[in-house]
């Protein structure tokens, strides 16, 4: 199979959807007091940090920001011997807080859905919002977001790659198209 290529976002669209989705958050909550920022591993964290930055050059005031492993609790892996545990790197006690899940892409919800049992186990936030940089649907279970980057409705047989330059030297979406 050769694969068809398209970018999507490229580092100025990114830059502008991660900073319109700051904007929403300000505005939604009136502010970012008691939130906490909480990246799924790996490019979650990414857009975690990068959101969390804007905040910080929009309101003037930092943003705690977390990591979230969620590998031991996802339903779509194999489990060898796994403990459930998540993994919250730099991220305060999460009771009562508000906090907004990030993730690169959202596509059936099963990874959001394995994020929010992460989170419960490390405490009971005062509510979970999810932003991600691309929606790209079919969803399998009943999760919206709340801070869209961009709609991207894809086929099946399509791929969504997000590159951060962070890991990958390149800031671009690119949908990728499986021919046979």
């Amino acid at each position: 199979m050769n694969p068809d290529k398209l970018v999507i976002m490229d580092d100025t669209a990114i830059r502008r959807a991660l900073t319109r989705i700051a904007h929403e958050i300000l505005e939604k909550n009136k502010g970012v007091d008691d939130s906490i920022m909480v990246g799924i591993r790996t490019r979650g964290i990414y857009i975690a940090n990068r959101i969390a930055e804007r905040i910080r050059d929009i309101e003037g005031i930092p943003m705690p920001v977390g990591e979230l492993d969620i590998t031991s609790y996802r339903d779509d892996r194999v489990r060898l011997n796994s403990v459930m545990a998540a993994s919250s790197v730099q991220a305060p006690d999460i009771q009562d807080k508000r906090i907004i899940l990030c993730d690169d892409v959202l596509y059936t919800g099963r990874t959001v859905r394995a994020a929010m049992d992460a989170l419960i186990d490390l405490g009971r936030p005062r509510s979970i919002q999810l932003a991600v940089l691309v929606d790209r649907g079919h969803r399998e279970l009943p999760i919206r977001p709340d801070y869209v980057g961009k709609n991207v409705p894809t086929s099946k047989l399509e791929q969504i790659e997000v590159k951060m330059n962070e890991v990958d030297r390149i800031d671009e979406v690119v949908i990728i198209q499986q021919r046979g």
